[in-house]
């Protein structure tokens, strides 16, 4: 199988997952991120060099005060208790995103988890948090002097990611809600039906081989 090396995500549909059983949102959220754990894993076990998740967006801060504040909680704990687990099993943790208008406490457990997981190289684990891309796109463009495409992916939030090969969706929707714009210019697309805490690793293990059996041709033709 032509299996992708570098994979992102967009983990939709936690609220309505929650919603369906009858539980809070942050139930949701917390089905979610256990989620991403395990399919973290399996990643590595895929052979998949780096997965990127949308973990917050510049749009989320529009959702309750109530839901904000929930996710908000519940990253700083994951941080906390699983960033010393993922450094042991060789995770390298990257963010990105803006940093201004995040507490200062919990950019400070951010950076914390970059510094302690840099050396390690099992997987790199891209997490897209306060992310837009459209707004990446404004903060590279910013006193920009470059001529070329090379110089200003130079000045992306993590200039030394590669371009995802594939982009995930759960839950039905088929769009990339501003996400990654640049990086996705020559992605593959598959869209899953699951809510994105039902998406265990049959399914994943299923988007890598529908990816293995397209044909990327970036523009080129192909023929006999």
């Amino acid at each position: 199988m032509n299996a992708p090396r570098y994979v992102a995500i967009i983990t939709d549909g936690n609220g309505r997952w929650a919603e369906a059983r009858g539980l809070p949102v942050r139930e949701g959220h917390r089905a979610g991120a256990d989620t991403v754990k395990a399919r973290l894993r399996d990643a590595v076990e895929f052979g998949i060099e780096e997965l990127t998740v949308f973990s917050f967006s510049t749009e989320n801060w529009s959702r309750s005060p109530e839901e904000v504040s929930a996710l908000m909680e519940m990253f700083g704990e994951r941080l906390d208790s699983e960033t010393p687990e993922l450094n042991e099993e060789g995770v390298r943790m990257r963010f990105i995103g803006r940093r201004d208008g995040v507490a200062p406490e919990l950019v400070a457990r951010m950076e914390q988890s970059e510094r302690l997981t840099a050396a390690n190289d099992a997987i790199t684990f891209y997490i897209a948090f306060n992310y837009g891309g459209r707004a990446e796109i404004v903060d590279a463009a910013r006193g920009f002097s470059g001529s070329t495409e090379q110089e200003f992916r130079d000045r992306l939030y993590a200039p030394e990611m590669n371009d995802p090969e594939l982009l995930i969706r759960t839950s039905g929707e088929q769009r990339i809600s501003n996400y990654l714009l640049w990086q996705c210019a020559y992605s593959e697309f598959v869209f899953r039906e699951e809510l994105w805490p039902d998406f265990d690793r049959e399914a994943f293990a299923e988007t890598l081989e529908e990816y293995g059996r397209r044909q990327r041709r970036f523009g080129r033709r192909t023929g006999s």
